[in-house]
């Protein structure tokens, strides 16, 4: 071993640390000075004092080199390990970094930064702001950061706008630029980096080539879009994980997490929210941002972000949104949406309505978390595809309705309503009516309030000595499914009411569409007799599916007539239904049984059930036709069911396709029902009949029994030319009248539904191939295989529109 004995330094630390340790100044030496003056004779000497018999010296004086050299070894081991004890006590404050890139993510770190900072013994904290946090457009949030007294270490500006996918892309790559700079200046122990965003893969991915550990928070969660691919990305790359629910801890070990280092600790969010949000100040909050004269659950908080990989049905979610909203007619406040693909265009919607300038709105950037807080929970409903609405709002009980598929897979409460294809407006519409105004239990499925000590903890035992190199686990984990015993036990179905011409008819219907049980019972002719048969074979359906273990979710009414869907009021029935107009059905049976209610005519339930069920399922533009007692029937136009301003779209038996025909029901001639209905050809074989020119060989009636369409049929397949002759003129004119329907609105399918669809479908398709315009020839015209579309479209409206939880 060689010693610095002859170097001033070694000999003034050994000095110093002689009196610090026995207080005692070190004791002069004869040969002190001599080794301090042999610097460059410092390699003889050592030999001289190894090897005394060369010296020329006395064992007296070697002796002493020896009994000097033992003193300075003993320094300068001392000295070495007070050092290593002091580096101990440094490596015990660990210095954590924590990295905000937004709004919502400082809502969730905030919490730690506060107990990190409240315990400077153990953590040194640094933060570091970047993303939207220093946009103007997005309210600036950096400073709600220094307004909770942090200390912002580095603000980096990283993003590119555009607000489309390249823009993102671009933001991760100036990101990762400008990073290491920032994190090798800051040299943290850990990195704390929170969710799914763009930025945060990029602070993941520069810290783990840097070489720095990173906590992840809320990893192994499923929503939906690309956020999930991004969590997930950060998840292989961090070495620690602070996880919320259970499920969320069993993906990250599905992942080959190490189980070892992964803390369920809950949301950091529910800390605070939970102790917070029941202000006295509540009211002044409400007021201070949607006006004076706003009640408690009398208003609506809309937060709806763009979806990333598919932004165009996003936009188009947005704007049925903002239209349900403006029919609502309730107050609402609405944030702007984040910095993703698609925001841009989402704003540009929001504009173009006026939503800035609408009374009944108020349009924010930002909302400070903790006045946030107090808003949702006192809310009547929160409306949108925000994280917040299955996260936070179930801690309150706020009725939440989630759109589209953002949040698809994410663990809800019972507060959540999930309208996963939001493609109309009605559908949001009626979204609202279930849930506005409603509270629920609270839900404490993302934390209990204890998550921030559990992450202190769960930081102070990281240890630093450990190898840095993840290692990853292959244990065999079987999939967590959770089910509800309703799932198990039960169908989920719907009460289907048919009001015919002649018959009432009650299914029960599954909500794969099958018939598991039907009622027929006569029409009755008075209002007061047909509601209260509804009622009994509504009430009696419904005990009998218990004991078919069938749910019932609502109940969807099919009636003849022009009827306003919105408020469920037969506005005008036909003929055949006497006392059926201006009639409220939707309250009686709503107050029997207790159970939500739509209504629609049944021309478009027709177009329902082939949508859901049938030949319309995936097509976005068609058109039904019902042919059978009368003519009626449904329009679809980019997925969604036309009502019209007055409710009488699609009245399609009442196209005119003649100046002079034949008098119609509606008390105007020449419409398609005039020709086509199976009244008109009832009407046609009667007269045949009377003038004796129905009866062809082969045929034969009975005298009691009344002559029908089908004898006309029965007739011209027997060689009749005076029935041939009828049907063609009636098939010429429904197809004449389709004709004008293809030019009209352009469908890419017409389904023929009813008694009479087989029989028409073949003339009317060649009626279309010699008569339409070109462009329209091709057009295919099929028969419907439902067997009862008007009961299937009526289950359709309630199976869409309660289906609101995810497993």
């Amino acid at each position: 071993m060689q010693m610095s004995v002859g170097r001033a330094g070694a000999s003034l630390r050994g000095r110093l640390s002689l009196l610090e340790r026995t207080g005692q100044p070190e004791r002069s030496h004869p040969r002190q000075a001599g080794q301090r003056g042999g610097r460059e004779t410092g390699g003889k000497i050592r030999q001289q004092t190894m090897h005394p018999e060369n010296s020329g010296r006395s064992p007296h004086s070697f002796h002493v080199r020896r009994t000097h050299e033992l003193y300075y070894l003993s320094m300068q081991r001392g000295r070495e390990q007070a050092d290593k004890m002091e580096e101990r006590g440094r490596k015990r404050r660990l210095k954590v970094c924590v990295a905000t890139c937004n709004r919502a993510d400082y809502s969730k770190l905030a919490p730690i930064m506060f107990g990190i900072k409240a315990d400077p013994d153990s953590f040194e904290l640094e933060v570091v702001v970047l993303g939207s946090h220093l946009i103007d457009d997005y309210g600036n949030t950096f400073r709600m950061i220094e307004q909770d007294d942090f200390d912002i270490g580095s603000k980096l500006h990283t993003i590119v706008r555009g607000e489309d996918e390249a823009a993102m892309v671009e933001s991760v790559g100036l990101a990762l630029v400008k990073l290491p700079d920032v994190l090798h200046r800051l040299n943290p122990d850990v990195l704390v980096v929170h969710g799914d965003r763009f930025d945060a893969l990029a602070l993941a991915t520069a810290a783990a080539l840097m070489n720095i550990r990173i906590l992840h928070l809320e990893g192994g969660e499923v929503s939906g879009t690309i956020d999930d691919s991004i969590r997930h990305a950060i998840s292989k790359l961090a070495h620690y994980h602070a996880c919320c629910t259970r499920s969320a801890e069993q993906h990250l070990i599905a992942m080959c997490e190490d189980h070892a280092r992964i803390l369920l600790a809950g949301c950091p969010s529910y800390d605070k929210l939970l102790s917070a949000h029941q202000r006295d100040d509540y009211m002044d909050i409400i007021k201070a941002w949607l006006g004076d004269h706003v009640k408690e659950q009398n208003y609506i908080v809309a937060l709806q972000h763009p979806v990333t990989t598919d932004i165009k049905n996003s936009i188009k979610i947005y704007e049925l949104m903002l239209d349900a909203l403006i029919s609502f007619n309730k107050k609402t406040l609405i944030l702007f949406p984040n910095i993703d693909a698609g925001s841009k265009e989402m704003v540009r919607v929001m504009r173009k309505k006026g939503i800035e300038q609408h009374p009944n709105f108020r349009a924010v950037k930002h909302v400070p978390f903790e006045q946030f807080i107090q808003l949702v929970s006192h809310a009547g409903c929160m409306i949108g595809n925000s994280s917040c609405g299955v996260r936070e709002a179930g801690a309150f009980g706020t009725p939440v309705i989630n759109l589209g598929t953002r949040q698809t897979g994410r663990e809800t409460g019972e507060n959540v309503l999930h309208v996963r294809d939001a493609d109309t407006q009605n559908k949001i519409y009626h979204a609202l009516e279930l849930q506005f105004g409603k509270r629920y239990p609270c839900s404490k499925i993302y934390g209990d309030g204890n998550a921030v000590p559990r992450i202190l903890k769960f930081l102070q035992g990281i240890d630093l000595d450990e190898p840095l190199q993840k290692t990853f686990r292959f244990p065999p984990v079987k999939e967590c499914i959770s089910q509800d015993i309703d799932h198990i036990l039960e169908t989920q179905s719907a009460l289907a009411v048919d009001l015919g011409g002649t018959n009432l008819r009650v299914a029960i219907i599954s909500m794969k569409g099958k018939i598991v049980k039907k009622y027929t019972q006569a029409n009755p002719k008075t209002y007061e007799a047909r509601i209260e048969l509804i009622l009994r074979m509504c009430t009696e359906a419904m005990v009998d599916a218990v004991h078919l273990n069938c749910r019932i979710l609502g109940v969807g009414v099919s009636t003849g007539g022009r009827v306003n869907p919105q408020e469920g009021v037969v506005l005008h029935s036909t003929k055949l239904i006497q006392e059926w107009s201006s009639v409220d059905i939707r309250t009686p049976i709503s107050d029997t049984l207790h159970l939500p209610v739509w209504v629609d005519n049944d021309g478009n339930c027709a177009a329902l059930a082939e949508k859901k069920f049938g030949h319309g399922k995936g097509v976005e533009n068609f058109v039904t036709v019902i042919t059978g007692t009368g003519i009626g029937g449904g329009i679809i136009q980019h997925s969604e069911l036309i009502h019209g301003s007055t409710f009488c779209a699609a009245e399609l038996g009442h196209i005119m396709v003649s100046l002079e025909g034949p008098e119609c029901s509606c008390g105007s001639r020449g419409c398609i029902e005039a020709y086509a209905s199976g009244l008109a050809l009832q009407r046609e074989a009667k007269r045949l009949h009377d003038e004796d020119l129905l009866l062809v060989e082969g045929m034969s009636l009975k005298k009691e029994e009344p002559v029908s369409a089908i004898d006309l049929i029965n007739a011209a397949q027997l060689g009749n030319p005076k029935a041939d002759a009828v049907l063609k003129t009636a098939a010429t004119a429904l197809g004449v009248g389709i004709i004008n329907i293809l030019h009209t609105v352009n469908p890419s399918l017409v389904i023929l539904s009813g008694v009479l669809a087989s029989f028409y479908q073949s003339p009317v398709q060649q009626v279309i191939s010699q008569r339409a315009l070109s462009s329209a020839q091709g057009i295919r015209v099929v028969t419907s295989d439902l067997e009862e579309p008007a009961l299937l479209g009526a289950a359709s409206m309630v199976l869409d529109y309660t289906t609101r939880r995810i497993y």
